[in-house]
């Protein structure tokens, strides 16, 4: 059984890579839609194996922008 922190840290962490090859990627296309949509079934699947119910999903959709935003900062400081 996981924490709730925990499995937030790692779907924090996961949309981080992503996050960066978004901001990288033209908008709405290919290469941006599948950043932000691969990680997806990984935290699913986190979630089900950590043994957590449904009602932390909206904290995980959070953790899930977090890391996507973060990362994303991440690729825009590189440019500069």
């Amino acid at each position: 059984m996981t924490s709730i922190n925990e499995l937030m840290l790692v779907v924090f962490i996961i949309n981080l890579p992503f996050g960066y090859m978004r901001s990288k990627a033209t908008k709405f296309s290919r290469q941006w839609m599948m950043a932000i949509h691969i990680p997806v079934p990984f935290v699913f699947l986190l979630r089900i194996f950590s043994g957590l119910n449904w009602t932390v999903i909206p904290l995980l959709v959070l953790c899930d922008v977090a890391g996507q935003i973060a990362g994303g900062r991440l690729g825009k400081r590189d440019v500069q």
